[in-house]
């Protein structure tokens, strides 16, 4: 449990933590940073891990002169395309078929999955640049186009293109905004915010889904 709180509080109080790994690692920052994004978009059992709150935030950060804007937008993009990537090819090779019980099954929300996995049928290629907004969901969506195996060209585009919007709405949403006064003093609850949003469509599709069922 001592692990989900650290997490609750390092999303909810990204801004403090952001300035105590400045401090503590300087340009080593960056290679954080990249690791978070890298691993909450490439490594299917961490959707938890903290997305479009570290986008906004480290843009905040940019704007006040801790992080270099075109660095930091540079670095973020490599890991969300790469990220993606490597989730793709991990679902092409183990597919679908991953046992409950086994290790890494125990660590997949298999709703969720099934939520993604249907959105992803339903809107095709469009729902990786789609799913990128989507907190949990866009983590589970690269792994269910390689277990489907779209063509790696195809998902490749959408990749990159998704990837672009993203950071670059994210990141520079902050940068801009991030230190207007009443942003400023209410920074958690605008995070929770932009979680709420991010989180909004995979709540409507799951209440859809449900409702179907019921019929």
């Amino acid at each position: 449990m001592s692990i989900i709180y650290g997490l609750i509080d390092f999303i909810l109080n990204i801004d403090e933590h952001l300035v105590e790994i400045i401090q503590q690692f300087g340009n080593w920052s960056y290679g954080i940073l990249f690791g978070i994004i890298f691993v909450e978009t490439g490594i299917v059992i961490m959707p938890f891990l903290p997305g479009d709150s570290l986008l906004f935030a480290s843009g905040t950060m940019a704007a006040l002169g801790a992080f270099n804007l075109t660095t930091l937008l540079i670095v973020f993009f490599v890991a969300a395309v790469i990220g993606d990537t490597v989730n793709y090819h991990i679902g092409k090779k183990v597919g679908m078929s991953i046992p409950e019980k086994s290790f890494i099954g125990r660590f997949i929300n298999r709703e969720r999955m099934e939520i993604a996995q249907k959105f992803f049928n339903k809107h095709g290629g469009k729902t990786i640049v789609i799913a990128r907004f989507m907190p949990f969901i866009r983590t589970f969506i690269p792994f269910i186009a390689g277990a489907s195996r779209m063509n790696y060209k195809y998902f490749l585009f959408y990749n990159v293109f998704g990837a672009f919007l993203w950071v670059m709405s994210c990141t520079l949403l902050g940068y801009f905004f991030g230190n207007i006064p009443i942003i400023k003093d209410n920074f958690s609850t605008v995070l929770i915010l932009i979680i709420v949003i991010s989180v909004l469509p995979a709540i409507i599709g799951a209440i859809g889904s449900r409702k179907k069922k019921a019929k």
